[in-house]
């Protein structure tokens, strides 16, 4: 009888992965648009925005709306879906390779750092394996297509984010919209497709934070002394690095909807305001905001080391005040040179970090970075509101 052989969780951390998964990752593999670890990328995104974008322009073209005045908005001039189809989507894919490649070390250190504690790396390998098996599911993936066709191109893109306007792709009227031939396949394709791969990456931070959420239920073994100040978990506020493709996509996305409405509805760029708000405030939760569920064990870390530190310090201080000042030490031991001073440093030093640690493993650095990386693509747009030259002097004046 052969003996079936544990899995080590120390392997499946090293091959964690949040995109390597799932029905449409097999068949860009068996399509020879991926290899095992997200490679092929720029064939990937060639073939996939082509898909989306150039049978638009040839739809256009065969109907006369690519160019000229037939209608308001003719397909050349559509920004919007320019920024969308060549930018914004070859985002998502680039996002891909640079989550799955800088993920799979933040969740190796967990191990490394020795914050699971052995008695609990079977509850860590099995958070491991649930989350693979949600990242794998065909029904999830069947969900998203099923949520985008009803929920996103039905409601959501013929109601509230198509232009009110004659466009190369329909043309409003008392019953809806009717589209053209070119707008058959931008709201039947195109808009399902990058809508799906959108919608995709929101069920990903799902299933990363529902990670986050299983091992934060496992009795951690967090140091209030360490020198980040989070007991360890300071590496976790580094997502934000992996995760800046995205936001950036999300900042971009938004800079193509008021794009189209200040050029061709006669909107003004402060009438968003509340939209770039609202975007700012949500990628802060969806990206940072599983990181909270470690507040607990935080705060509990922090109680404990605030009590056990503050013990040591007063039996140490006692003792030194007995020994130094009370006349405790022998007559022939030095003060200078000796160790108890240092050691009084040291233990101070310690109480100190462990007074000042944060209960929230997220820094200001990375809020700042994730909010900046959600508007650059908007910072283009004041130009619509004054001329480059006025607009450079006050940044400079901002700065300097």
């Amino acid at each position: 009888m052969t003996m079936k052989k544990a899995i080590d969780p120390f392997d499946k951390s090293t091959d964690f992965s949040l995109v390597m998964g799932g029905p449409l990752f097999q068949l860009l593999r068996r399509s020879h648009l991926s290899g095992n670890a997200q490679e092929l990328l720029k064939k990937r995104i060639l073939v996939i925005s082509a898909v989306a974008w150039f049978p638009l322009l040839v739809l256009s073209v065969l109907e006369g709306q690519a160019v000229g005045k037939s209608v308001a908005v003719p397909f050349l001039l559509d920004l919007e879906v320019h920024n969308k189809f060549l930018v914004i989507l070859p985002l998502l894919i680039v996002s891909e390779l640079v989550v799955h490649q800088r993920m799979r070390f933040v969740v190796k250190q967990f191990l490394e750092r020795n914050l699971v504690p052995e008695s609990a790396l079977p509850r860590f390998d099995a958070a491991i394996a649930s989350t693979f098996r949600l990242r794998n599911s065909v029904f999830a993936e069947m969900l998203l297509i099923a949520f985008v066709y009803v929920v996103g191109v039905l409601i959501i893109w013929r109601h509230y984010t198509a232009l009110t306007t004659a466009t190369w792709y329909a043309v409003p009227s008392g019953e809806g919209l009717n589209l053209s031939f070119g707008g058959m396949w931008y709201g039947y394709v195109s808009q399902p497709l990058f809508q799906f791969l959108m919608m995709r990456w929101y069920f990903r931070l799902f299933i990363w934070a529902r990670f986050l959420w299983k091992v934060s239920r496992i009795g951690l073994s967090l140091v209030p002394t360490h020198p980040d100040r989070v007991c360890g978990l300071g590496f976790l506020s580094n997502t934000v690095y992996a995760f800046t493709p995205l936001v950036v996509a999300h900042g971009g996305l938004l800079a193509g909807f008021i794009t189209n409405r200040i050029f061709y509805l006669g909107a003004t760029l402060p009438e968003f305001k509340i939209e770039l708000a609202v975007i700012v405030v949500f990628l802060l939760c969806v990206v940072l905001g599983p990181l909270l569920v470690f507040v607990p064990q935080l705060a509990e870390a922090k109680r404990t080391g605030n009590r056990e530190y503050g013990m040591l310090a007063e039996r140490y201080i006692r003792e030194f005040d007995a020994k130094w000042l009370r006349n405790g030490a022998p007559a022939d031991e030095p003060l200078l040179g000796s160790g108890d001073i240092q050691s009084l440093a040291d233990l101070s030093n310690s109480y100190e970090v462990v007074r000042t640690m944060r209960i929230v493993p997220i820094t200001k650095e990375a809020v700042l970075r994730l909010a900046a990386a959600t508007l650059v693509p908007v910072v283009p747009l004041a130009l619509t509101m004054m001329p480059l030259e006025e607009l450079v002097k006050r940044l400079i004046a901002v700065v300097f």
